[in-house]
């Protein structure tokens, strides 16, 4: 496929993790020439923390992460692509315990230790035959680098997505990195996609869980491609502590604030990476809501925006018909009034107090929607609740991508 041209130029320089290494192997889930299995081993004594989808019809690898989150520490992370596992009944079930059971096996460890994913088209049993093939050949395999890694998990993605931070901890300098996938299937009520984050620093798999599901809050959750929620989305983080800190386990610890802000921009910056690849994406859409009654509220509104294929659609015209903005902001079930309504395109305000702003200068709203990088404002009037989401615009891509999916 086209790389989206909403891409960064080139995958970025990302730092080793000491305690993490990272292989890929062919396991031929598809007829495809690529690698299509992730295989990471981590050292004794990573802690894990991770955030699932809300979807009522999970992946059974979601199900198998779910339950080995609790106990808090990981060894190894295997990733399919091409095929999803989802609602394959117990024949599914049965293949992820497989792998988890390989893995141990050549490991020493726990099956408990080893996370799951797969990602792909939904139906279709995971062949244990072509994953435990996959595994001893990933076994053997040279380590590789992330951008290997993050291609390996990739489905319709058009790059491979990865970025990375740090922090200063206890005096000591912590690296957090990240790969993700995803391109289309994103509506999240959690995440719609894959992602994996590895740091170096000592952190207590408790504090870990607390510090991604805020960060998750305030990215993965507030970005959309197609209001469509996956079956199969996870987010894992994992904690190595070969860095030497002094352990982070409560919010009091020195460092933790910091660890929390790195977290926290590194899963933004995972997150823009999937809408900048929303499967026939030309424009990335930013959209700011203020003024709401709070911001739970003013979350709703956004999406409301976000989700609209109206919205969407006038986006990737360059139409800046802010009737459709009014519009997706009435039908959010939210309080709104029309009469106190402001809304803005790359900070001109085009509407305001239920009425067109008279005379307003259209010539800089005709020139900013030209861009890729759109902005919409809509102020609600009523409180202080506001919210940020990002989305794409939907073009004839998007049709062609998903019409031609499992063929």
């Amino acid at each position: 496929m086209t790389r989206s041209p909403l891409a960064p130029a080139a995958f970025p320089s990302l730092p080793a993790i000491p305690g993490v290494t990272l292989r890929v192997a062919r396991a031929h889930y598809k007829q495809w020439d690529r690698c299509d299995l992730t295989f990471v081993t981590m050292d004794e004594g990573t802690a894990v923390a991770g955030v699932t989808t809300t979807s009522k019809c999970p992946s059974p690898e979601v199900e198998w992460c779910r339950d080995a989150l609790p106990l808090g520490r990981a060894r190894a992370l295997v990733v399919n692509a091409g095929n999803s596992n989802a609602f394959t009944g117990n024949r599914g079930r049965a293949a992820v315990e497989a792998i988890a059971a390989r893995v141990a096996g050549h490991l020493g460890c726990q099956p408990s230790d080893v996370f799951v994913s797969s990602t792909g088209v939904i139906g279709v049993p995971l062949p244990i035959d072509k994953a435990e093939a996959g595994l001893d050949a990933a076994f053997t395999a040279e380590p590789c680098g992330w951008e290997d890694a993050a291609n390996t998990i990739g489905t319709t993605d058009t790059f491979a997505k990865g970025a990375s931070t740090s922090a200063i901890v206890d005096g000591r300098r912590i690296n957090l990195v990240g790969i993700i996938k995803g391109s289309g299937m994103i509506a999240p009520d959690m995440a719609t996609m894959l992602g994996y984050v590895f740091t170096d620093a000592a952190v207590d798999s408790a504090f870990l869980q607390r510090a991604l599901h805020d960060a998750n809050r305030n990215s993965f959750s507030c970005i959309t491609v197609d209001s469509d929620t996956s079956t199969s989305d996870t987010v894992l983080a994992f904690a190595t502590g070969a860095a030497g800190n002094a352990p982070i386990s409560d919010e009091d610890n020195d460092g933790a604030d910091a660890f929390r802000a790195a977290l926290a921009d590194l899963c933004l910056q995972l997150a823009h990476l999937v809408v900048r690849d929303g499967e026939g994406a030309s424009k990335f859409i930013r959209i700011d809501v203020g003024g709401a009654e709070s911001d739970a509220s003013a979350h709703r509104i956004a999406l409301s925006i976000a989700n609209s294929p109206l919205v969407k659609t006038a986006i990737a015209g360059e139409d800046a018909n802010w009737g459709r903005i009014v519009m997706a902001v009435g039908k959010a079930g939210e309080p709104a009034d029309r009469d106190k309504l402001a809304i803005t395109f790359g900070g001109v305000q085009v509407a305001s107090a239920g009425l067109a702003v008279e005379g307003y200068d259209e010539a800089p709203v005709a020139a900013h929607l030209k861009g890729q990088d759109i902005e919409i404002g809509v102020d609600l009037g009523l409180g202080e609740g506001r919210a940020t989401v990002w989305t794409c615009d939907l073009t004839h891509g998007y049709i062609s991508i998903n019409a031609d999916y499992r063929s």
